[in-house]
């Protein structure tokens, strides 16, 4: 059984549309989808640095497009399940059907914008906690008033919050773990986001939904939805609420998921699925070289 798989914010870097562009194709595809949201996205994914793409309201939409871009190439319809990490959930809920790609990149710009305006309400920032005892990591989070707003397993969860509690938690970390700072503009998925819910929600009010055609498992609580306008309700809800990737990845294994494609810009994903279930097979679909590969990859698994 396939699975295909959509990363989310701090995968982006520089120059991460260069090796798509030669499709002409797919320029078309960016053209056309940056003309529709009012966004550069060609500029953003070939001639932007790491400070202009870390910027929420660019990083967002540039995720999503180079996502849908990759699963454009490899064109694959024999994948049964799909799921994304935070803005990831809107590539899910596009190659799903719950909501067209046209829609699914109009609501990340919202998105990105409202969120990018909630972060600079009151600076805050995120960092991961890597390795040490489960239980020790989330009682030092707690006790620095800190969330954990991505709970990744596989010994990585993401603390979010004031940046002076963050880096209290840098020069203290827990015992066995050690915290890095994570290329992000806010302490996203927690209260500091509360303020972008109600507009994006009035946004996505105006979007079409549709039934699902592909089983999508949600941040939430590593569910399986089914049905279209529950995906959209949820992904919009957890803009303010923690990532449960662990739940996520609990659920490809219960599925009896055999491989995982990770959608570009790949390579996070797939890594906490080589440690927290050795026994998928995964591939990160990395740049347009990597496309047959891919094909033959999901071939095997389909």
């Amino acid at each position: 059984m396939l699975a295909i798989i959509a990363p989310g914010q701090g995968s982006q870097t520089p120059g991460m549309l260069n090796s798509w562009i030669h499709d002409p194709s797919l320029k078309e595809l960016i053209v056309s989808w940056s003309a529709a949201i009012d966004l550069d996205l060609l500029h953003l994914g070939t001639d932007a640095d790491a400070d202009e793409i870390k910027d929420t309201a660019n990083a967002q939409p540039l995720i999503v497009a180079a996502s849908l871009l990759g699963a454009h190439a490899l064109g694959s319809k024999s994948f049964s399940v799909t799921s994304g990490h935070s803005v990831g959930e809107l590539t899910a809920a596009a190659l799903s059907g719950a909501i067209s790609e046209s829609d699914a990149l109009r609501i990340v710009r919202a998105r990105g914008i409202e969120m990018a305006k909630a972060a600079a309400i009151s600076p805050a920032g995120m960092s991961a906690v890597l390795g040490g005892d489960r239980t020790e990591v989330l009682t030092a989070i707690a006790a620095l008033k800190l969330v954990a707003a991505n709970d990744n397993g596989a010994g990585q969860i993401v603390a979010a919050g004031d940046l002076q509690a963050l880096e209290a938690l840098n020069e203290n970390p827990p015992a066995g773990a050690r915290v890095r700072a994570l290329a992000v503009a806010g302490a996203f998925h927690t209260h500091y986001m509360q303020a972008a819910v109600p507009p994006v929600r009035d946004f996505a009010s105006l979007i079409a939904t549709h039934p699902v055609s592909i089983q999508v498992i949600s941040n939430k609580d590593g569910q399986v939805v089914i049905d279209g306008a529950e995906v959209l309700n949820r992904i919009v809800n957890q803009i303010a609420n923690p990532v449960r990737w662990d739940l996520c990845m609990e659920t490809l294994k219960s599925l009896g998921v055999t491989g995982v494609i990770e959608l570009p810009p790949a390579g996070t994903l797939v890594g906490l699925l080589k440690r927290a279930a050795s026994e998928i097979e995964t591939f990160a679909l990395k740049s347009a070289d990597d496309v047959q590969t891919a094909r033959e990859f999901a071939g095997r698994h389909a």
